[in-house]
């Protein structure tokens, strides 16, 4: 079938354009796919072998956390062969029900896919997340007050667990998928824990099937705007730094005072991680979005602060970090 005979939008026709868009440039590799057997990411298998055959492979994790899902990763093996994709199964030991299991398990999949994928020779990992799930990570991120990272969502490319990992559907909707499979009358499972909502993400995907005026695509079109100005930002940040940051061994001294508040915020995390790195100081943790704002208001009034190990002062105008004294006992 054509793209123009296509009825969801162009389908296989659409995916180089949108793999390349992702990716930043011609994608000249093999590409893995992370296929789980949901309608999402047999969508992204169907699609990415039609646009790329010879040229994909694809894995599914089980996690063995739910009953059937030995059976649900064989189903797929079986889809992969109708559509001439080597699949391999990925078996994950190890994860114990309890709190934060999610992410424990995102953590485990990840690492797996990435000894796949350099095992395989594979340039990259592609997921099938999309237009609906970007739109439910920025009303979550911004009901915690995300700044302008989170609220940028899911990136179309990333590092993650040593893998690159692309994300080339995020401008299609989640029915566009569905209706992806079911045309090609390929099977697939709903995973019962999407409508649990005892998760979080469960019941904001709710909220906006109860109320479409919300336009998930718009919102999923705001979070890469943000994920734009979040990267020129960061462009910024990586001139200044070259331009202001004198780095000594562990000790890093830095022009920012004038400069506006998001800038000098994101250049003392990473003035803060270059002492940290330098030094050794492993201990207290200390995250790419750790909060700054004590530190920056103690600058601002020429005040010592500690954060993550790290002593902040100012010096003639300029920032001054170091390694924080031992404290003494007693």
């Amino acid at each position: 079938m054509s793209a123009g005979d296509d009825p969801v939008g162009g389908g296989a026709g659409r995916f180089p354009a949108d793999l390349e868009r992702a990716w930043g440039g011609p994608f000249a590799g093999r590409l893995g796919l992370a296929v789980s057997g949901g309608p999402d990411s047999t969508a992204l298998l169907a699609l990415a072998a039609d646009a790329m055959p010879g040229r994909v492979a694809a894995a599914t994790v089980d996690h063995g956390l739910r009953p059937g899902s030995a059976d649900e990763a064989r189903m797929v093996t079986e889809v992969c062969g109708r559509l001439n994709v080597p699949h391999a199964i990925l078996t994950a030991d190890g994860i114990e029900p309890g709190p934060g299991l999610q992410g424990r398990a995102r953590e485990a999949r990840y690492a797996m896919l990435a000894r796949w994928a350099a095992a395989g020779g594979l340039a990259a990992v592609a997921t099938a997340h999309h237009a609906d799930d970007q739109a439910e990570t920025f009303l979550m991120r911004a009901g915690r007050a995300a700044g302008l990272s989170g609220l940028s969502g899911v990136r179309p490319r990333a590092t993650i667990g040593g893998v690159e990992v692309v994300r080339p559907l995020l401008d299609r909707r989640r029915a566009e998928l569905r209706a992806e499979v079911r045309r090609r009358e390929l099977p697939f499972v709903d995973d019962p824990s999407n409508q649990d909502p005892r998760f979080e993400r469960v019941r904001v995907r709710q909220l906006l099937d109860a109320n479409e005026w919300l336009g998930p695509a718009n919102l999923a079109r705001s979070a890469a705007h943000l994920a734009e100005a979040d990267a020129d930002l960061a462009a910024a940040v990586e001139w200044l730094w070259r331009a202001r940051a004198e780095v000594m061994d562990a000790e890093v001294r830095l022009a920012a005072a004038d400069l506006p508040r998001e800038l000098r915020r994101r250049l003392a995390r990473r003035a803060v991680g270059a002492v940290r790195a330098a030094a050794g100081i492993a201990e207290p943790a200390f995250g790419e979005g750790a909060n700054v704002e004590p530190l920056l208001d103690a600058l601002e009034n020429g005040r010592r602060a500690t954060q993550g190990g790290v002593l902040a002062s100012v010096r003639d105008g300029r920032w001054r970090l170091r390694p924080a004294p031992p404290r003494r006992r007693g």
